[in-house]
């Protein structure tokens, strides 16, 4: 059997090693301590940002930001459906409504027109605008971020924008997750960098960052005694977690461009198929970090995204089915949803590539060769 090619595997840069002992060796081994500091100030320095706050998921970014953005039983929440389960989940922790947005063909992102219309449909139907949006960049492409943002500015309403697999991507200049009243983050072990588990919020003021700090540890009051005054939660990061993230810093950028280097390879290479199409930047200024490297292929040339994900997996090739979308999950069924068919095509068509920063160029010429192998049959 051939060595194993992961769709995106955890790539350590070297220095990992040094803050997580350091953590031991001074006994910081408690969620909050020096580690946790320092991360967040290279992610600060790195993003542009002026405050951002680390947690232990990505999924506990989301649900602090629609904390902060006032969510909370019986609002509406409108959610890209093209996207993981993770963007949604946290709007039904808040017992919020999830309203469903189909996606643009660009960018495979929530529709700025499809946008418009659930917002005015649900002030229609329910007399109230919803409470907060959640545009997703995905696979680390940038939504139509800008226009989406002049939309909720002119209703009224937050943006807590999941940047989960945007981190080092750009929309002219300005990385994703700084456009929202609220950026999140996720530092999974499949992600541009992890810390084995964890996350972080992007806040736009000190009173933010230190209102989601207060509910990410229990939401305590500052007495001599456990006094609660609302529900808080245990997400924040653990100091040897974020030990591992500072050494991440450390090669983040390298990783970001080497994710770039086999999307351009992919694009090369896969160009004289016929019906394979590799999804590209979508919009003018944008400069994705192609966290994965996604291919749609041709109804007309009989090829399936399964049988294809099958036959490469028969090779040790490990691909991914694209997102199946929100709106078709059994658990969100009732969810009112607005769409045109986009995001179901994308998904009947679609195959994430392995993309991985630690992949080499012999990787990913195999993994070119057997795909090209599928479509010769």
């Amino acid at each position: 059997m051939k060595p194993r090619i992961f769709l995106s595997y955890v790539h350590m840069g070297g220095s990992e090693r040094q803050w997580v002992e350091e953590a031991f060796r001074s006994e910081w081994i408690v969620p909050l301590g020096p580690n946790v500091d320092e991360f967040e100030r290279r992610l600060e320095s790195y993003l542009g940002a002026s405050h951002v706050v680390a947690l232990s998921a990505g999924t506990a970014a989301i649900h602090l930001g629609l904390v902060g953005a006032g969510v909370g039983a019986g609002d509406e929440v409108v959610c890209q459906s093209f996207t993981f389960a993770a963007s949604a989940n946290p709007i039904m922790y808040q017992g919020a409504q999830p309203i469903f947005v189909d996606s643009e063909p660009d960018t495979w992102n929530m529709s700025p027109e499809l946008l418009v219309r659930a917002i005015e449909d649900r002030h229609r139907v329910t007399g109230k605008y919803p409470k907060a949006i959640i545009p997703v960049h995905l696979y680390g492409m940038p939504a139509k971020i800008a226009e989406i943002t002049e939309i909720a500015e002119h209703y009224g309403i937050a943006v807590v924008e999941d940047a989960a697999e945007a981190l080092g991507s750009e929309l002219n200049g300005r990385k994703c997750g700084l456009f929202g009243e609220y950026g999140c983050l996720s530092f999974n072990g499949n992600k541009i960098i992890t810390t084995s588990g964890g996350g972080a919020l992007i806040c736009r003021t000190a009173e933010e960052a230190e209102r989601t700090k207060f509910y990410a540890t229990q939401a305590r009051e500052n007495r001599p005694y456990y006094y609660h005054n609302v529900i808080g939660y245990n997400y924040r990061l653990s100091n040897v977690c974020a030990g591992i993230g500072c050494g991440q810093m450390d090669v983040l950028a390298d990783h970001v461009e080497r994710r770039r280097h086999n999307h351009a390879f992919y694009t090369e290479a896969l160009k004289n198929i016929p019906g394979v199409e590799v999804q590209q930047n979508g919009q003018p200024g944008s400069d994705s970090n192609f966290w994965l490297s996604t291919i749609l292929i041709d109804p007309a040339t009989g090829k399936e995204p399964e049988a294809l994900r099958q036959w490469m997996a028969a090779e040790n090739i490990e691909t991914r089915r694209l997102w199946r979308p929100m709106h078709m999950q059994p658990v969100y069924a009732e969810a009112p949803y607005y769409g045109d068919g986009v995001c179901e095509r994308l998904f009947e068509r679609g195959l994430c590539l392995p993309s991985g920063s630690n992949l080499t160029d012999d990787d990913l010429a195999r993994v070119v060769e057997t795909l090209t192998d599928f479509f010769k049959q």
